[in-house]
């Protein structure tokens, strides 16, 4: 049968319309993407009428969403938050469209492939919920957040303010200006886990000054999983004219929001962690009023003063990552952005539950639904997360994150909807064991 005249034409229609015509076409005209899709869509189809929490323990949903990657069963990757594996929709529809560049490459690439990303702008825009021309299509968030960063005009003296607990390679960036600009960067300590998110917000209150120009702040701090007060910290800052720029890395496609939740200017964020999107692929949002005052982070021309896409100007690059991320935003639209985020959640719960009654652990990350969603953070005290983390890869294939940091250790733990409620049961065991006889010797 032709997929595009299958009994599914209508969804993929009001997929392409949504948008823009022509997204992923030469792919989902392949056979075995489109009986990727029609697989998840007919799963998605069954358990319609559930609320999302319930939707989250339904076994039988979650298997067909399983299969839809690729993943090797040989090592239990409990360490998604740096970087997920693509469903195969992405992945088979990325290396159509590298051969597709291939053939006579300066003409298929720059002319036929490279216009396309308008389409994909459109998509993220409506996942994000905002103007298409806000939308500029990066390499990753470090990208995105250094455009920012360092386009911003910021005179010596100026305080930029974000917490000890950001993303070193941002408060790299900072010290970076600091020391070549004469700008101060200051940092405030937030609570882990805090006792509501109100505690965020005092921080940041507490840390402004009359010199405080520029905040920082995570969406969804990377170590921990704690989800912060956006919408606060962005009024806070509004009222007293300071800017705010919102490190999305681990909130875009892990948890439904929109731009309006967060009511930010800026907002950077990766395409491959959460929303399953190829491999070097990220968005960058600049609400449309503020991109003439934003400098490039590679010089463009000044009749792309006002234009987002004067941020992605980096030389020549391939179009088929780009392209690939419209077939991740089918495979997380044919999920459904609340059911994803309640299985995310239930997946971190049904670990952290299992593991709270011991004695002699610490969780560093909330079991309030407003303040965490698919990450967490766990030590057992007395072990090193470094020895840890060693001990659970060679002796057992689970592969976790160690985090060390200042402020306190542990063990980062991000699961993700391929993940099985039997490998959380084995890693479960094994953090059982070693809370309680500690690591084995030699």
């Amino acid at each position: 049968m032709n997929t595009l005249t299958s009994p599914h034409k209508k969804d993929r229609r009001q997929f392409l319309s949504m948008v823009g015509k022509g997204v992923g076409l030469a792919a989902l005209t392949t056979a075995s993407i489109a009986t990727l899709m029609d697989n998840v869509r007919a799963a998605s189809k069954r358990i319609e009428h559930l609320p999302p929490a319930q939707a989250a323990m339904d076994e039988d949903f979650w298997f067909e969403i399983q299969q839809a990657f690729s993943v090797t069963r040989g090592i239990i990757n409990l360490n998604n938050g740096g970087v997920s594996p693509s469903p195969r929709i992405v992945t088979e529809a990325v290396a159509r469209y590298l051969w597709e560049q291939e053939d006579a490459t300066a003409y298929t690439m720059w002319q036929i492939l490279e216009p396309q990303s308008e389409t994909i702008r459109t998509g993220l825009a409506d996942v994000f919920g905002c103007d298409r021309e806000e939308i500029a299509i990066t390499r990753n968030a470090s990208e995105s957040l250094e455009i920012l960063l360092m386009g911003m005009n910021l005179k010596s003296g100026d305080e930029i303010l974000t917490t000890t607990q950001d993303y070193p390679r941002m408060i790299t960036t900072l010290r970076q200006r600091e020391q070549r600009e004469g700008l101060v960067l200051k940092t405030v300590k937030v609570p882990i886990p805090p006792k509501n998110l109100d505690e965020i917000t005092a921080a940041f209150e507490k840390g402004i000054t009359m010199k405080t120009r520029l905040i920082l702040i995570s969406h969804v701090i990377n170590i921990t999983g704690q989800i912060t007060p956006v919408k606060a910290v962005c009024e806070l800052a509004r009222s007293k004219g300071i800017e705010v720029i919102v490190d999305g890395a681990h909130s875009f496609g892990h948890f439904a929001f929109t731009q309006s939740d967060l009511g930010c200017d800026y907002y950077g964020t990766s395409l491959h962690k959460w929303l399953y999107a190829p491999k070097g692929t990220g968005l960058l949002y600049v609400k449309r009023e503020k991109i003439e005052k934003i400098w490039p982070l590679m010089a463009a021309e000044q009749k792309q003063a006002t234009d987002i896409r004067k941020f992605e100007e980096i030389g020549t690059h391939s179009a088929a990552p780009r392209l690939g991320i419209g077939e991740a935003i089918l495979f997380h639209n044919g999920i459904g952005t609340k059911r994803k985020e309640a299985r995310l959640r239930y997946l971190s719960r049904y670990w952290m539950n299992k593991l709270k009654v011991l004695p002699n652990v610490r969780f560093h990350t909330s079991f309030d639904e407003n303040q965490s969603c698919g990450i967490g953070n766990i030590e057992i005290v007395d072990v090193d997360p470094n020895a840890l983390g060693t001990y659970l890869m060679d002796k057992h294939k689970i592969f976790t994150t160690p985090i060390i940091h200042d402020e306190f250790k542990g063990t980062r733990i991000t699961p993700n909807v391929y993940t099985t409620l039997k490998e959380l049961d084995k890693f479960v065991e094994v953090m059982e064991m070693v809370a309680k006889k500690g690591l084995p010797k030699g």
